[in-house]
């Protein structure tokens, strides 16, 4: 009976863990494969277009969703709707389009202070510099 149970499991544990591995391999896209059909993960494609076997919109897939996410966005204080990747003005009212909060958050965590008499002194925060008491500087890149 032991054996019986044991065999049952070790068979189970093998099936499911040949299914997973599976199922990763498929679910995998080559680099240049940017859309894909909701409905039909294996049909992808570089380029927008339709699946081959339902004839549904292929979408952007979630990995090129995220990347556009992390790109650097512009938009304006006044119409959210209008983003871009550069800064620039606003094509409707004229005014200089603001970095995203997302992005404001990670330029304040980027800063960098620096001595102007001593360049090698680079802190994160504004203050004084520890070798001459001078007030830092904002290094610009």
């Amino acid at each position: 009976m032991k054996n019986m149970l044991l065999f049952t499991l070790v068979f189970l544990s093998s099936i499911s863990g040949a299914i997973a591995q599976k199922a990763g391999k498929e679910v995998v896209l080559k680099a240049n494969e940017f859309y894909a059909c909701p409905n039909h993960y294996k049909i992808t494609s570089h380029e927008p277009g339709k699946c081959s076997i339902c004839g549904s919109e292929l979408s952007v897939t979630s990995k090129e969703q995220r990347a556009a996410a992390m790109a650097k966005s512009y938009s304006c204080p006044v119409h959210h709707d209008v983003v871009k990747h550069d800064p620039g003005k606003c094509p409707k009212c004229g005014k200089k389009l603001n970095l995203s909060s997302k992005e404001q958050m990670k330029a304040e965590v980027a800063r960098v202070y620096t001595c102007p008499m001593h360049p090698e002194v680079a802190l994160n925060k504004d203050g004084n510099c520890p070798k001459c008491g001078k007030q830092l500087v904002e290094k610009n890149e």
